[in-house]
């Protein structure tokens, strides 16, 4: 599954050509409008970076080691903890004493991708970090995915493991997966944490063009693309998670290398050689993003209560600083500070993201006694 972003550049450009308005592939890299609303093609962009933002370690076998002095998670392949849900293994990772932290990855990553910041985090807080199901050390799940489930996921995980009010911090799909968990157990969500967020704002065009649809493009068209989706998907996912595309794609979605390694390389590849990856891949990729408009910012962050914090990186070739600031301008309740990195800031620069995320927890949640909350 994380395997989305290896595509090579002319299938890049013969299967995403910006003519394929309904395209449900990732689509090449290239900067966004400046908008805040992303399309289809674009929030398959932010698929492909996440998948390719995995962290697990330089030597695989290797114990904490240190990138410009951080120390990093200990990489171990059979995982940490495990928790069943709904039937389902979910893996996490914990560590440190005091008010929680829940740390959700982004698309096609996992609880390793927070190698740096666990360790230091954990120094002042408790931390947890779990996998979304489907992804890293999770169940391979074949089910109907949807927003909602991981969602569901992170809220059971809140009520039945952290069991006490805590502060959610996501990237990418994980950010948006952060604010619905506060949405859905305000209760027990006392702040949110945002590192480039993935989600859009609504897009009353958009939601029209998906409703008109016709006979002809139902019963004819549709079959003979999911054919076709599912014979190109299976090539581009064989491809995509072999080892040394993984680190080229790694390279051009990193603004600073310095970080891509064996581990982040491993994190990515080992999940990716489970026997239900690919087709859970599949289900990702033509299902999950279909439906994804239904869900928009402004319709979560209208019920939020709590503090939000944005750390944004303003050279992420997908949501770039100007939607952060139409978060900052729509949530009144809201902090930004802006990083010098890329789609994944907390795994290129965690020493900025962790100080931030410190000052911000220290001053407008830490200080703030929290009410008991029965569960």
């Amino acid at each position: 599954m994380s395997a989305s972003c290896a595509l090579t550049p002319s299938l890049r450009t013969g299967l995403f050509s910006s003519s394929s308005k309904r395209s449900i592939f990732p689509s090449q890299f290239c900067r966004p409008r400046n908008k805040c609303e992303i399309s289809r093609r674009e929030f398959a962009g932010i698929v492909a970076s996440g998948v390719s933002v995995m962290g697990t370690p330089s030597s695989p076998s290797a114990a904490s080691q240190s990138v410009q002095g951080s120390e990093r998670l200990a990489f171990k392949p059979e995982g940490y903890n495990f928790w069943e849900w709904r039937g389902h293994k979910i893996h996490y990772v914990v560590q440190g004493e005091g008010l929680p932290l829940v740390l959700v990855h982004g698309f096609g990553a996992s609880a390793f991708h927070w190698r740096y910041n666990i360790p230091e985090l954990a120094k002042k807080y408790k931390v947890y970090a779990l996998d979304l199901l489907g992804f890293g050390w999770s169940d391979k799940a074949l089910i109907e995915y949807d927003a909602m489930v991981w969602t569901d996921q992170v809220i059971d995980f809140m009520k039945e493991v952290v069991k006490e009010p805590a502060v959610v911090v996501g990237n990418s799909l994980g950010g948006f997966t952060a604010l619905s968990v506060a949405v859905g157990l305000p209760e027990q969500v006392v702040g949110v944490a945002l590192l480039n967020s993935a989600g859009q704002f609504a897009a009353e065009s958009r939601k029209r063009e998906e409703a008109d649809e016709t006979v002809i493009t139902k019963f004819i068209v549709k079959p003979l693309k999911e054919v076709f989706q599912r014979v190109v998907l299976g090539f581009l996912f064989w491809q995509a998670k072999q080892p040394s595309r993984i680190e080229s794609v790694l390279k051009s979605v990193y603004i600073n290398t310095a970080n891509v390694d064996d581990y982040l390389v491993e994190s990515i590849s080992k999940p990716a050689r489970d026997p239900n990856a690919g087709e859970v891949y599949y289900r990702l990729m033509t299902r999950f993003l279909t439906n994804q408009s239904r869900y928009t910012l402004d319709s979560v962050l209208s019920k939020m209560t709590c503090p939000l914090l944005l750390l944004w990186g303003d050279l992420d070739p997908w949501v770039g600083p100007a939607k952060a600031e139409k978060i900052k301008e729509f949530y009144s309740n809201s902090s930004l500070v802006h990083l010098q990195a890329g789609h994944c800031p907390h795994d290129e620069v965690p020493e900025a993201v962790n100080k931030a995320l410190l000052d911000w927890l220290s001053i407008s949640v830490a200080s703030k006694p929290s009410s008991p909350i029965v569960l």
